[in-house]
C-alpha cells in the first residue's frame, strides 16, 4: 500500500510540476513583449528564447501525460472504491481507450479548425500575398498579449497552414482529454443505464453545449453572425471563448458525476477494467 500511495504520489507531482512550468514559461516570456526590447542586438537573444519556450512547453505536456498515465494505472491496480478509482476502472478497458483516442482527435482537430490553428483559406494564395515559401515555417517571438507570444506559423500548400498559439494549444490540449475522458465515461455509463430515454435528445443538446463548447459558439454564428457584422462576430467569438472558459470546470466535475453511476452498492465499479 506504501509503495502504491508512493507511486501515485508521483503521478500528481509530475501533473503539477508540468502546469506550474507552464505557467512560469507564460509568466517569463510575457516579460519580453515589450516592442522597446526589440532592438536589432536583442532580436536573436528572444528567437532563442521563442525556441526554448517551446521546447519548455512539450516537455511540460509529456510530464503531464506520463503522470496522469501513472496515476491512472495505480488507481487501477489499487482497485480502491473513491470516485477518482471508479473513474480510472471504468476507462481502463480497450472499448474506453479507443473511444477516447477517437474522441481526443477528433475534437482535437475540429478545436484547431474552430480556432484558427489549422487555417485554410482557398480564396489567397500564401506564396502570392504573403511572399511565403511552400512548404515552410517560422518561429515569430513578438511582439503581442501574454499567452498569445511566440506563434509558431507554418504554410503548408498554398491554402493550407497552422498558426500555433500558445494559449490555444493548451487549450486544445487541455479541452480534447476532458472531452475525451468525458466521452468514455459517458459511453459506459449509457450502457450500463439505459433508462430516461424520453430526456435523451434534452441530454444530447446540454451535452453538447457542455462537452463541447466550441461547437456551441459555432452554432450560435450560424444563426446570428452572418446579420449582424464585425462587431457581433467579435462578440460571438468572445463568448465562445467564454464557453470554453466555463466547460473547463464542469468537464472537470462531470466525470465524478456520472462515476456515481457506475458504482455498486460495496463501491466498487461496474465497468470491468
Amino acid at each position: 500500500m506504501t509503495v502504491e500511495r508512493k507511486s501515485t504520489n508521483q503521478g500528481k507531482k509530475l501533473i503539477v510540476l508540468g502546469f506550474a512550468t507552464m505557467v512560469i514559461i507564460f509568466a517569463i516570456y510575457g516579460r519580453y513583449q515589450d516592442p522597446e526590447l526589440l532592438t536589432p542586438s536583442a532580436i536573436g537573444t528572444i528567437q532563442r528564447i521563442a525556441y526554448g519556450f517551446y521546447i519548455t512547453l512539450l516537455a511540460s505536456f509529456g510530464a503531464i501525460a506520463f503522470g496522469m498515465y501513472r496515476y491512472h494505472r495505480e488507481k487501477v491496480e489499487s482497485k480502491g472504491k473513491d470516485l477518482s478509482s471508479i473513474i480510472a476502472l471504468a476507462t481502463w478497458n480497450s472499448k474506453s481507450r479507443k473511444i477516447f483516442a477517437v474522441t481526443f482527435v477528433g475534437y482535437g482537430i475540429f478545436f484547431s479548425l474552430v480556432s484558427g490553428t489549422l487555417v485554410y483559406q482557398p480564396e489567397i494564395s500564401f506564396s502570392y500575398h504573403y511572399g511565403a515559401t511552400i512548404p515552410s515555417g517560422f518561429v515569430a517571438p513578438c511582439c503581442g498579449e501574454p499567452g498569445y507570444m511566440p506563434q509558431v506559423i507554418i504554410y503548408l500548400t498554398e491554402h493550407v497552414g497552422l498558426n500555433v498559439i500558445p494559449i490555444n494549444l493548451v487549450l486544445q490540449v487541455i479541452v480534447s482529454y476532458l472531452v475525451g475522458l468525458n466521452t468514455a465515461i459517458a459511453v459506459n455509463a449509457y450502457t450500463i443505464s439505459k433508462k430516461g430515454r424520453g430526456a435523451s435528445g434534452i441530454g444530447a443538446l446540454v451535452g453538447l453545449f457542455i462537452a463541447c463548447p466550441t461547437c456551441a459558439g459555432s452554432f450560435l454564428s450560424v444563426f446570428v453572425g452572418t446579420a449582424s457584422g464585425i462587431a457581433l462576430s467579435i462578440a460571438l467569438t468572445q463568448l465562445q471563448t467564454f464557453f470554453i472558459a466555463v466547460s473547463i470546470p464542469i468537464l472537470l466535475v462531470t466525470p465524478y458525476i456520472m462515476a456515481r453511476k457506475l458504482r455498486n452498492v460495496d463501491g466498487s465499479c461496474k465497468v470491468s477494467s
